[in-house]
Order: C-alpha cells, then sequence, then structure tokens
C-alpha cells in the first residue's frame, strides 16, 4: 500500500525526477506553453505554481531558493521580473492543463500545461537550431 506517497515515480530514481522536472519548469518559464504527457503535466504543476509564489515574494531568499530548484539564472530572471509581476493580483492558479489526445507512437495521453494569462509571443522562442538557421538565413 501507497498511503501517504505523493506524486508518481515515472520508472525514473529520485534525481532523474528531481532534474527533469527542473527542465519542465524552465521550458514552461521560458515558452509559457509546453506539451507533454498528461500525468508529468500533472506532478508538474505543483512545482511551478510553488516557483511563481515565490517570484510573486520577490526577495533575494526567494530568488536563491529558485536558484537551487531550476538552475536557470536567465529563467530565474524572467520567473522574477515577469510573472512575478504578472500574478501579483492572482491567489494562485496560475496554471492550466488541457488535454491533447494521444501519442502516435505509444498511445500515451498528451497534454498541453500553460500559464493562463500568457505572453502568446513567447512560445516557442529561441527554441533549438531551426531557429538560428532561420535568423541567419533572414540576415543573408
Amino acid at each position: 500500500m501507497r498511503h501517504g506517497f505523493r506524486g508518481r515515480r515515472f520508472n525514473r530514481t529520485h534525481e532523474h525526477r528531481k532534474a527533469m522536472f527542473a527542465n519542465m519548469s524552465a521550458a514552461l518559464i521560458k515558452h509559457e506553453q509546453i506539451v507533454t504527457t498528461l500525468p508529468k503535466a500533472k506532478d508538474l504543476r505543483p512545482v511551478v505554481e510553488k516557483l511563481i509564489t515565490l517570484g510573486k515574494r520577490g526577495d533575494l531568499h526567494a530568488r536563491r531558493q529558485a536558484i537551487a530548484q531550476i538552475r536557470d539564472e536567465a529563467m530565474v530572471r524572467k520567473l522574477f521580473d515577469v510573472l512575478g509581476p504578472r500574478y501579483q493580483g492572482r491567489s494562485g492558479g496560475y496554471c492550466r492543463i488541457m488535454k491533447a489526445g494521444f501519442r502516435y507512437g505509444d498511445n500515451a495521453p498528451m497534454a498541453v500545461i500553460e500559464f493562463v494569462e500568457r505572453d502568446v509571443e513567447a512560445r516557442g522562442k529561441d527554441s533549438g537550431p531551426s531557429q538560428a538557421v532561420e535568423a541567419e538565413g533572414a540576415e543573408a
């Protein structure tokens, strides 16, 4: 019996799970909308909402706690400079999870997790080498 055990294990070690949620949190803060499996999205929501609450606090200790958790200083800067003030008047419920069908390869249930009042322009920004190739092509 698993009484009192919160969260899913995802067939990963504690360290791998912690790193996975740190990376997913940073991606969600960067793009403000990501597509993942439904169980991962459900377990990611409380992690991100606690980070937003740290961003709303805005003090040095909260910033250090956020850096310790997501380990990406640029995303922590966005969290405290953009997202914290954006949700200052809101007391929780910063993320939305919408079901998005099933993945083709293994039929896993997919979901879109996004911020409630998100910036539509942030989606896909600076996401990998394809963006760099398009920027070089535009300059030439």
